[in-house]
């Protein structure tokens, strides 16, 4: 069911259609843009789970071009994460990175038009992330310190732009830098001013970063739909005139 509903609203995105859903869009415009570079024309009604796409172009959506490419990449980042940043163990790594490789329900998740193959990448590039920013921290504001701790919020973004769930991987970035500020506090070789600009950094790169891209990706989102669909009817009759195809299409709505 779940490849039903968003395949279809990868199709609204080719066609510029306006619909309403309850996750936040990136992963949708993710599935929807695979579909489109890959040839997929939007025209296949996704009505019913099974149904057979016959010479509809949905590799791209499903899997070479997006969702298996992302989940490919799942063993790489758990293999980083482990034996570059974490256990440095070799073996360990290895043994880790196996056991993701051949889980049952990631090989499945990974075959489907699904949002959740996408999430998992973002929440362990933030994870890596954070963790590769936390080994810089002997030489802060870096380069490479500045580098980790962007990359942290912009995969922080992914991870709320493509489920709310994403929420959870914000939380421990959260936890982690409020130990980290907290540690540098008790520093007292460091002074206030230096503390002020650890606090502006993360401030600037976890918080405006994150909520900026965050923003951007709703307004690509009413960009691209500018066409009216299913779930209109849920917004303001001045939302609805900017839609076209709508019935209050150019209507002058009085404030």
């Amino acid at each position: 069911w779940d490849e039903t509903h968003f395949g279809k609203m990868g199709s609204y995105y080719i066609n510029r259609t306006f619909f309403f859903d309850v996750h936040p869009p990136l992963g949708k415009m993710l599935i929807g843009l695979a579909g489109y570079l890959s040839g997929y024309d939007g025209t296949f009604p996704f009505q019913k789970p099974g149904d057979r796409y016959e010479q509809h172009n949905y590799i791209g959506m499903r899997g070479v071009r997006l969702c298996m490419l992302v989940s490919s990449w799942l063993a790489f980042l758990c293999l980083s994460i482990q034996m570059l940043e974490l256990s440095k163990s070799l073996p360990a790594a290895l043994l880790t990175a196996f056991i993701l490789i051949f889980d049952t329900g990631c090989i499945t998740l990974s075959q489907y038009i699904l949002l959740d193959p996408i999430l998992m990448f973002f929440l362990m590039g933030a994870v890596l992330s954070m963790v590769k920013c936390n080994n810089c921290a002997d030489r802060p504001f870096s380069a490479s310190w500045w580098f980790w701790l962007c990359l942290t919020g912009v995969n922080l973004a992914g991870a709320m732009g493509v489920k709310f769930v994403g929420l959870f991987v914000v939380l421990l970035v959260g936890l982690n830098t409020i130990y980290d500020l907290w540690d540098l506090l008790g520093n007292l070789s460091l002074s206030l001013v230096v503390f002020g600009k650890h606090l502006l950094a993360r401030v600037l790169c976890l918080i405006v970063l994150p909520l900026a891209l965050y923003t951007a990706m709703f307004a690509v989102h009413f960009a691209v739909l500018n066409r009216s669909g299913p779930g209109d009817g849920f917004f303001s009759s001045a939302f609805q005139s900017q839609l076209i195809g709508n019935n209050l299409h150019n209507v002058s709505i009085p404030e």
